[in-house]
């Protein structure tokens, strides 16, 4: 790999990072407790998993030079790799697989502005 192509992938790496913390600082806000973060089972990852009273927030977080090109970042793919992972997250839980559950999607633009949707479940 070239050194422009380095560091352009090191400052995307540093730039979706940046953008989990500031959705995770928002779900916060909002009175949400984080339960891991880039949690990985053997399905896939999950960006941010947060309580929400007996219940999860599983937050996939997408970050772009605007809302709609983080919205195309979303493939079909990816949220079967992120549904396989929520059901093994789950797994752990007290009530297991009867753990109430919600999907959102969080994208973030190159202003650091958020758009977050709730119930993504496609």
């Amino acid at each position: 790999m070239s050194g422009k192509k380095q560091i352009s992938g090191r400052m995307s790496y540093l730039a979706g990072l940046a953008a989990e913390d500031s959705v995770e600082a928002e779900y916060a806000r909002r009175g949400h407790r984080l339960a891991a973060r880039r949690w990985r089972g053997s399905h896939g990852e999950i960006d941010l998993v947060l309580r929400d009273g007996d219940g999860l927030i599983i937050v996939e977080v997408k970050k772009a030079r605007d809302f709609a090109r983080a919205a195309a970042r979303i493939t079909r793919v990816q949220l079967e790799r992120i549904y396989g992972a929520v059901s093994e997250f789950v797994a752990g839980e007290p009530r297991g697989q009867l753990t109430d559950v919600r999907f959102d999607v969080a994208l973030v633009d190159a202003a650091g502005r958020m758009k977050i949707m709730e119930n993504y479940w496609a």
